[in-house]
């Protein structure tokens, strides 16, 4: 088993007796089914249904303090304690970015030998294993207590590149983005169920009618990897821009059904004037079809 602090996220908590209902009429994942211990991958969207962050939430056992915890982007931190400070309104909830004293730790491949405080399951796939919210300088008596080896960041992301999971930022823009382009029904990240939420209108739309044509897939490089934000070709027509990389995988942005135009034709996929496969031609054939019914 491997583990890794990753110093690119951040928490945040919301306490106060109207939390839960509070934030589950703001995100997208149902907070009413959260317990210490489980969490949810969810996102706070524009009114327009685009993604400002996402984040993996959990609730905090009463011996810290009870209250939610978000696991997010830390430059992010900030910006999503006041965005949700600027919908508190009359809500009896209090709101702190703890990213300067509390970070995530993401293990993976095997189970832990015990469950520390504040470890939960990575709701989004069982092969993306385990967060654990610690501070940073904890992190090697963590990975000791649960049987790991502490590698550095960059192991965790060749991990999450393979495990085909978004990164904002580098596999899509914040604010420019909806949740079925990042995958984010695939990995529940929406509960479609729950009562309304900001931007909810939107994504039932899309969801209902199937109209999202824009998909993250994973690619295979066989070369040098592509910049990332570079445009993806089919001959010179543009279907989508380059991600995340680490080795000979990677994340694209595409347009389904231009790339399924592209395979249809016969046409070589390539970025930066370097080629590139896709790892499952089927499911962007498949999206495709989805999107146009």
């Amino acid at each position: 088993m491997q583990a890794a602090f990753l110093p690119d996220r951040g928490v945040v908590k919301v306490s106060g007796e109207d939390a839960r209902n509070f934030l589950n009429g703001l995100v997208t994942s149902d907070v009413t089914e959260l317990k210490p211990g489980v969490a949810k991958f969810g996102a706070l969207l524009t009114p327009q249904g685009k993604i400002i962050v996402d984040f993996l939430i959990t609730e905090a056992p009463a011996g810290h303090g009870g209250g939610f915890l978000f696991d997010c982007p830390r430059p992010l931190a900030q910006a999503l304690t006041d965005k949700l400070r600027f919908y508190k309104l009359r809500a009896k909830v209090t709101l702190e970015n703890l990213s300067e004293s509390l970070g995530v730790i993401a293990a993976w491949g095997g189970e832990p030998a015990m469950q520390p405080d504040l470890t939960f399951a990575d709701p989004r796939s069982p092969a993306l294993g385990y967060r654990i919210l610690a501070p940073q300088e904890l992190a090697a008596k963590v990975a000791a207590l649960i049987g790991a080896d502490l590698v550095e960041p960059s192991a965790y992301e060749a991990h999450r590149i393979a495990c085909g999971a978004p990164r904002g930022g580098l596999d899509f823009i914040y604010g420019d983005a909806f949740p079925h382009e990042t995958n984010m029904d695939r990995l529940h990240g929406v509960d479609f169920d729950k009562g309304c939420y900001v931007g909810q209108e939107v994504v039932s739309r899309m969801q209902h009618r199937g109209s999202a044509r824009t998909r993250t897939v994973k690619i295979v490089l066989d070369g040098p990897s592509p910049e990332a934000g570079a445009t993806i070709l089919a001959g010179d027509k543009q279907v989508g821009t380059i991600g995340s990389t680490a080795g000979d995988k990677g994340l694209a942005l595409v347009r389904t059904d231009r790339v399924a135009d592209a395979l249809a034709a016969g046409l070589t996929l390539s970025a930066g004037g370097l080629p590139l496969r896709l790892a499952d031609p089927d499911a962007v054939r498949n999206a495709s079809k989805q999107g146009m019914a």
